[in-house]
């Protein structure tokens, strides 16, 4: 930690005395002189001086103003310290709460002052690579084509917390030969040029499930829903019609009535139809029906859902009788077959041959130019059009088709530079001085924030109109990317990593001790954090939603989970919350367990959490001869409360552990994957704690009251990581003051959260750019986090 709990030395050796006679502040001082200076020398320069530099800090030359330029990363920390009740330490006299507030808000005003006198910087961003969701995306929306480049391409690297940031996405030999690899298979797939192999069968059945027998040879999985509702998963290697055959075992009775089964795929009803359940009046019994659908499907993982709906039979049936065969009909098995050619032509095909290439060069320019703008988002040049026609007349002098010739020219296209880069071009009149990027970049800059994606037809064609300028144009366009489904990207790929919620794919929770958990456990945990951010983001809710929302987004699975009575069948609602057990993230199972060890929880863990994610003020890395925890007495002989206090006692970790135990045993009637709980193993669980700033809360209810105090902190965090999400770049000094200006202008309007993306599409860094610099003395200062 920057300053480590000395108070013993504070009247040991006179120094403070010493120092305060050598510092008076002489009349007509300026601010700083006046009221920081001497609390520096009253209250910290007894711990942090010359002889005894506490923490590695010596705190006398911040006695001078010229510090606050010079050493401002270690001041953010002090201010960061003094605010949070941190400094002075727990023991050591501490200032009146008039000398505090005048401190902090004298260094807040220099801080100010000095953001303001330096020169205004956008910063600068690199040439980026698409990332794998950015990639995938762009297929999907260029061609029409699945491809999940998260199977195919490595793990992207990530940097400042997301996986977007310029400077670390790197390519590689392995990398751009997977490229190569990708867009020969994507163009043949968007051309319709692919072979199909011979059908393929894969059979699942959730009573096989039941008995541990391998499903779908290795394609996909099957699970029961609920009573009546069985989903498969299956992974389709190729576009194309496939039939779907549905065992229906069993029978009802002679008076049963017909039943309706429903079918969907990927969530959209494809089929509708009634199902016989008495008895077929045959001799012999026979128990099994089958149901057959056919369909087209494309490339990818599918999810077909089985349900027999209005089925009041079934509502009044015991389980116990549910799979007895002479007394229940129910869906069981599902069979794959497939691929077929499909009596249609694809989509994507129809969309690149614009016009017949058979009729000559005109038209196949006009698909190869076409193809090209939106493949490298921007207006193409001749030459640049008739470099790719020339690999169409390549292919027909070799006597291939021009619709081959076209796949290759595709396929040119997308291991080409300007279709796997975003990049952005310094003035060449001046390639050093900040200039405002083109409006053809900004479109790009907005659809990759908003979509991941390319921009589609109507945000290029206002780019190269040059409309992007106007600022009515722009926040119109921005309404549109929000409001388009393509926006839920915000939620898989800024939350899920903002808030870490991708750990949850990979958690492994003890079997154990969890019985609960499960595959579909974790993925409603996912589901509901997903739809909470989503929802606050569709309809502008404000910030404080996160925190502590009276709301949240259930299915029957995790309902009953929660103890949540009223919710029944496997869609997901929006549910209005009775008691304040749940409500905002920290209340979700979702970030509950990505936050604890697979044995149980952890104050540590989920303090840091807090600290880092939503305050925005991670701690400092423990050193590293801090002794562990004895895991075994946690439960038993011991609560975990009272391990962690005698952990604590050693001094080496309770400077650092103070605000990040409390805020931790906030939520201790969670247990490690989020059930509440009222007992630790055999000892009643305490969820009190008490802030440096001496406020004391008991339970996740009152700390949600305690971090809604710190909503203007929760927002500046918001802020940051939403610029360094949108700019692709980690934030320098250059961009404090921006970053201040949209936390206030968000205080005056009770932080909706929309306001945050307005506020960074309009700043000066994300329509702007710098020039390449030319010597040290020109570069910018950075910054460390807050």
């Amino acid at each position: 930690m920057l300053m480590n709990r000395c108070f013993l030395f504070l009247t040991a050796t006179g120094l403070i005395a010493a120092a305060s006679a050598q510092t008076s502040p002489p009349s007509g001082a300026n601010p700083f002189t006046q009221h920081v200076a001497p609390m520096l020398t009253k209250r910290c320069s007894g711990c942090h001086n010359g002889q005894l530099a506490s923490g590695g800090l010596n705190i006398l030359p911040f006695r001078d103003p010229k510090s606050i330029r010079e050493e401002r990363e270690a001041w953010e920390k002090i201010v960061r310290q003094v605010r949070g009740g941190e400094m002075p330490p727990n023991g050591a006299p501490r200032p009146a709460q008039t000398e505090r507030e005048t401190f902090l808000k004298q260094v807040e005003e220099a801080f100010e002052r000095d953001d303001r006198s330096r020169k205004a910087d956008p910063g600068r961003v690199t040439a980026r690579r698409l990332n794998r969701s950015e990639y995938s995306n762009t297929i999907r929306d260029l061609l029409g084509v699945e491809f999940r480049a998260d199977r195919t391409f490595p793990t992207d690297d990530s940097g400042e917390g997301f996986d977007n940031i310029a400077d670390v996405l790197t390519i590689s030999p392995l990398l751009m030969e997977k490229y190569l690899t990708a867009a020969e298979r994507i163009a043949t797939r968007a051309m319709g040029l692919e072979k199909l192999p011979k059908p393929m069968e894969s059979s699942y059945s959730i009573r096989s499930l039941l008995s541990g027998s391998p499903q779908g040879g290795g394609r996909g999985t099957i699970r029961r829903i609920n009573v009546g509702t069985i989903e498969v998963t299956h992974r389709f290697e190729f576009d194309g019609e496939y039939q779907f055959r549905i065992g229906l075992p069993g029978e009802r009775g002679a008076q049963a009535k017909p039943v309706k089964m429903n079918i969907w795929l990927d969530g959209q009803l494809v089929e509708s139809r009634m199902v016989e359940t008495k008895p077929s009046g045959l001799v012999y019994f026979d128990p099994f029906s089958e149901e057959q659908v056919k369909l087209t499907v494309g490339e990818g993982d599918r999810v077909l859902r089985i349900a027999f709906v209005e089925d009041e039979f079934l509502t009044a049936l015991p389980e116990k009788d549910y799979f007895n065969r002479r007394k229940n009909k129910f869906p069981d098995t599902v069979m794959v077959v497939g691929p077929f050619a499909g009596t249609g032509e694809r989509a994507s095909r129809k969309s690149i041959l614009r016009c017949d290439p058979k009729t000559g060069p005109a038209c196949v320019e006009k698909i190869v130019s076409t193809l090209a703008r939106r493949a490298y988002r921007r207006p193409v040049t001749a030459a640049e059009t008739a470099s790719l026609v020339r690999f169409v007349n390549e292919a027909r002098r070799k006597g291939h088709s021009a619709e081959y010739g076209i796949r290759t020219a595709l396929v040119a296209m997308l291991v080409s530079p300007h279709f796997l880069f975003r990049i952005e071009r310094d003035d060449p009149r001046d390639p050093t001085k900040v200039h405002r990027i083109s409006d053809i970049e900004l479109a790009s800059r907005l659809s990759y924030f908003l979509w991941r994606s390319m921009p589609d037809e109507e945000l290029l064609g206002l780019a190269e109109a040059g409309k992007l300028r106007d600022k009515t144009v722009l926040r119109a366009q921005v309404k549109r990317l929000i409001d388009d489904p393509r926006s839920s990207a915000l939620a898989d790929d800024f939350a899920g990593q903002w808030l870490e919620l991708r750990n949850l794919d990979t958690v492994k929770p003890d079997p154990d001790r969890f019985l609960y958990w499960g595959p579909d456990l974790r993925a409603a945990m996912k589901t509901e954090t997903q739809l909470f951010f989503d929802h606050i983001l569709r309809n502008n809710r404000t910030l404080a939603e996160f925190l502590d929302a009276r709301y949240t987004f259930l299915n029957e699975k995790l309902a009953w989970f929660y103890g949540i009575d009223g919710v029944k069948g496997p869609e997901f609602r929006k549910v209005d919350l009775a008691t304040d057990q749940r409500g905002g993230l920290l209340g979700q199972a979702s970030i509950l367990t990505i936050s604890s060890y697979p044995s149980r929880t952890s104050v540590v863990i989920r303090g840091k959490y807090i600290l880092q994610n939503i305050l925005g003020t991670p701690p400092a890395p423990p050193p590293p001869d801090v002794p562990s925890l004895e895991e075994e007495a946690v439960g038993t002989s011991a609560s975990l409360r009272q391990q962690m206090e005698k952990h604590r006692a050693n001094p080496v970790c309770a400077s650092c552990h103070a605000k990040m135990d409390a805020l931790g045993f906030g939520l201790e009637n969670y247990d490690a994957i989020g059930k509440w709980r009222s007992k630790d193993g055999k000892f009643p669980v305490d969820a009190s704690g008490t802030l440096p700033d001496g406020r004391n809360f008991t339970g996740p209810s009152q700390l949600k009251s305690a971090l809604l105090a710190e909503l203007p902190d929760f927002a500046q965090n918001m802020v940051e990581k939403m610029m360094i999400y949108a700019l692709g770049r980690g934030l320098g000094g250059y961009d404090r003051i921006v970053v201040k200006d949209i936390t206030r202008r968000l205080a005056t309007s009770n932080y909706p959260f929309q306001s945050i993306i307005y506020e960074v599409v309009e700043s000066l860094p994300f329509q702007s750019r710098r020039g390449e610099l030319l010597s040290k003395q020109d570069k910018p200062v950075e910054t460390a986090q807050r």
